[in-house]
C-alpha cells in the first residue's frame, strides 16, 4: 500500500488506478502511432520513389496514410471480446451434444476426410 493511499477509500484508489491505466494506454497509443508513422514514412520513401517515381512523404502524410488504410482495410482491431463469446457459445453447445452428435459434427468439419489425410482422391 502506498503512503498516499492512507485515508483513501477503496473507491478512490480504484478511480486513481483506472486513471493511471487510461494514461498509460493513451501514452502507449501515442508512441505506437509515432513509431508506425515513421515506419510507413521510411518504407514509402525507401521504395516508392525508386520503384514508381512517386514523391516522398512527410511524417504527417505517412500518419494520414496509416489512418486512411486503417479506415479502408479495418486493421488494428482487438478481436478478443468477440472471439471469446464465440468460443464460450461453442463450448456450451458442445457440452450439450450427445456423443453421436459430437461425432457427426466432427465428420461434418472434416468434410468426409480423415484428419491430416495427405492422399489425393480422384
Amino acid at each position: 500500500m502506498n503512503p498516499s493511499d492512507i485515508g483513501s477509500t477503496s473507491k478512490e484508489i480504484q478511480m486513481r488506478n483506472k486513471a493511471v491505466r487510461v494514461i498509460k494506454v493513451l501514452l502507449f497509443a501515442l508512441v505506437a502511432a509515432t513509431v508506425l508513422g515513421f515506419v510507413v514514412k521510411g518504407l514509402w520513401n525507401a521504395l516508392m520513389p525508386q520503384l514508381f517515381g512517386w514523391h516522398t512523404l512527410t511524417f504527417w502524410q505517412a500518419l494520414g496514410l496509416l489512418i486512411l488504410s486503417k479506415i479502408f482495410f479495418g486493421g488494428f482491431h482487438r478481436h478478443s471480446g468477440r472471439n471469446s463469446r464465440w468460443k464460450r457459445r461453442m463450448r456450451e453447445r458442445w457440452e450439450h451434444m450427445s456423443p453421436e452428435e459430437r461425432e457427426r459434427f466432427r465428420q461434418g468439419m472434416r468434410c468426409g476426410r480423415r484428419p491430416f489425410d495427405r492422399t489425393v482422391q480422384p
